[in-house]
C-alpha cells in the first residue's frame, strides 16, 4: 500500500520520467528524435564535453607561448653600464647618455640604445663612430657579432666586429686586424663629440698597441 500511494505521487511521477535511464525518458528521446525535435537534455551533454576541450586547448596553447617566449630585459639609463659590468666589461665601452638596453638571457643577444649617433677621437688617429643602437651577443669577457660601431683607421672606416678581455686588456677586432687597449682607459664612458677628456678639449692619450693584421 505504501509502494502504491508513492507510485501515485506526482513528484514521485516526475523523478521517475527524468532519471536518463528510465525507460519512458528513453522512449521519450526516441520519438523526438523520429520527429525531428531536439532533446535538451542531450543537446546539453553534447555542449559540455566540446566547451571542456575548447578550454584545455586554450590553456595549452597559452602554456606554450609562456614557454617559448624569450626572457628579455629592459630597463632605465643606467641599465646597459651595468649589463657591461655584469659580463666583466668596463662600463666606457658605451658612451655617456645611452637610454636604454635589451638583453636576451636565453641567447645573450644584447641590444643598447644610444639618443641619436656619436662619434669623438682617439690617441693615434682613431675616431670612433656609435650608431643609436648597438647590438651584438654578450657573454663573460666576449662581445660578438658586434654592429653599430666603427672605428676609422687612416683613411678607412672599419666595423668592430667583436670585443674580448684578456686579463687587464681589451682587444678591439676588425675582422681582419685587431688592436689592443689596456682597461684602465675604459673605467669612465667617454662624452660624445670630445671622447675621454671634455674638460680641457684634448683628447686623452691611451696606452694601445696599434690594429696589426690577424691573418
Amino acid at each position: 500500500m505504501q509502494l502504491v500511494r508513492y507510485q501515485r505521487d506526482p513528484f514521485f511521477q516526475f523523478v521517475l520520467s527524468w532519471r536518463p535511464n528510465n525507460p519512458r525518458t528513453l522512449e521519450s528521446r526516441n520519438r523526438k528524435k523520429r520527429e525531428g525535435k531536439k532533446d535538451p537534455y542531450s543537446k546539453k551533454m553534447e555542449k559540455t564535453p566540446m566547451s571542456l576541450t575548447a578550454i584545455l586547448i586554450l590553456f595549452l596553447l597559452l602554456s606554450t607561448l609562456a614557454a617559448s617566449s624569450p626572457t628579455t630585459t629592459t630597463d632605465d639609463a643606467q641599465s646597459p653600464y651595468k649589463a657591461l659590468a655584469d659580463f666583466n666589461f668596463p662600463v666606457g665601452l658605451l658612451p655617456k647618455g645611452a637610454l636604454g638596453y635589451e638583453l636576451d638571457r636565453a641567447n645573450g643577444k644584447f641590444s643598447a640604445f644610444l639618443n641619436g649617433s656619436c662619434s669623438f677621437s682617439l690617441e693615434g688617429s682613431y675616431e670612433l663612430k656609435y650608431k643609436s643602437t648597438i647590438s651584438g651577443y654578450i657573454s663573460e669577457n666576449r662581445l660578438t657579432n658586434l654592429s653599430g660601431i666603427s672605428v676609422k683607421v687612416l683613411f678607412l672606416w672599419l666595423n668592430i666586429v667583436e670585443v674580448v678581455r684578456d686579463g687587464d686588456q681589451l682587444e678591439f677586432s676588425v675582422g681582419i686586424a685587431s688592436a689592443s687597449f689596456l682597461i684602465d682607459d675604459f673605467y669612465e664612458s667617454p662624452q660624445c663629440g670630445c671622447g675621454f677628456d671634455c674638460d680641457n678639449g684634448q683628447v686623452r692619450k691611451l696606452k694601445f698597441n696599434p690594429f696589426v693584421s690577424s691573418m
